[in-house]
């Protein structure tokens, strides 16, 4: 099962996601040299302002431009999840490769606690161990990659398994090759296509679990924009009528989770008209 890359840009799914999603990056790359005001710059005076031609979603409590925050708010959650990610990825195809060409014991007790680590909601786990260890930026990224490495590991040792038996991995082991050859040389490349498939589909739940932990007090912390930060610091005012700071940052997040789905979808129906 292989990913043919050039057929990706004829998918209107995967061209539509690609396109969010690098809107969004362009914004945190460059959003505090385009944004209308400082969006750290407190206004008390106007504060909770609804959204105006002056400020095109509002303010929020302490008077900050909204939409400056959303835009620069990009730059933190597009630091952490990738970031998060490609531990995750990296560390469960090196879990995928081992257990599936070795089998044995070690398959036995690194799929034991795969299971029981799966037995547990994802968010649950990462809150229970920043609460152990702290809320820093890097705390977050690793929680995250150690929480997914295991759900990439269960696909890349049932792709490994499909592969390790092959005419092509037996003679690489007549040929006398180390293994770190066979496992790296000869079957990684054979089993990049799901890999790919599950570190896109594991980065658009990484920027939902960023805004979780973030919304709980777990994640990214003041004074940054950061999407969930932001709505959680707002949505005691939703009953006031004061909806827009929750409303515009929710969007974000959705926004960039639809954008990596629709991308991640447009690899998945390459990988699989390849399959056929």
């Amino acid at each position: 099962m292989r990913l043919t890359w050039p057929a990706l840009p004829r998918r209107g799914t995967f061209v539509s996601g690609v396109l969010i999603v690098a809107f969004w990056a362009t914004c945190a790359l460059c959003g505090r040299h385009i944004v209308p005001f400082d969006p750290f710059a407190d206004d008390i005076l106007n504060a909770l302002s609804a959204p105006s031609p002056a400020h095109w979603f509002g303010t929020d409590q302490l008077g900050r431009d909204v939409f400056s925050r959303v835009v620069v708010g990009a730059r933190d959650i597009l630091e952490v999840a990738p970031l998060a990610t490609a531990l995750g990825v990296g560390l469960g195809v090196l879990l995928g490769l081992v257990t599936g060409y070795f089998r044995g014991a070690l398959d036995e007790l690194v799929g034991r606690v795969i299971d029981a680590l799966l037995a547990l909601p994802m968010v649950i786990i990462a809150l229970l161990a920043l609460a152990a260890i702290g809320h820093s930026t890097s705390a977050v990224i690793g929680v995250i990659g150690l929480v997914f490495a295991p759900l990439v590991a269960r696909t890349v040792r049932a792709a490994v398994l499909s592969e390790r038996d092959l005419d092509y991995v037996a003679a690489a082991r007549l040929r006398n090759e180390p293994v770190l050859y066979i496992l790296f040389a000869e079957i990684l490349p054979n089993v990049m296509a799901p890999i790919v498939v599950e570190g896109s589909v594991r980065f658009g739940y990484a920027i939902f679990t960023v805004a979780t932990l973030s919304f709980m007090g777990f994640g990214i912390q003041p004074p940054s924009p950061d999407w969930g930060l932001a709505v959680a610091e707002s949505y005691g005012l939703i009953n006031g009528g004061i909806w827009w700071p929750v409303l515009f940052n929710s969007l974000a997040v959705a926004s960039l989770v639809i954008g990596v789905n629709l991308a991640a979808e447009g690899v998945q129906a390459a990988v699989g008209e390849r399959g056929r």
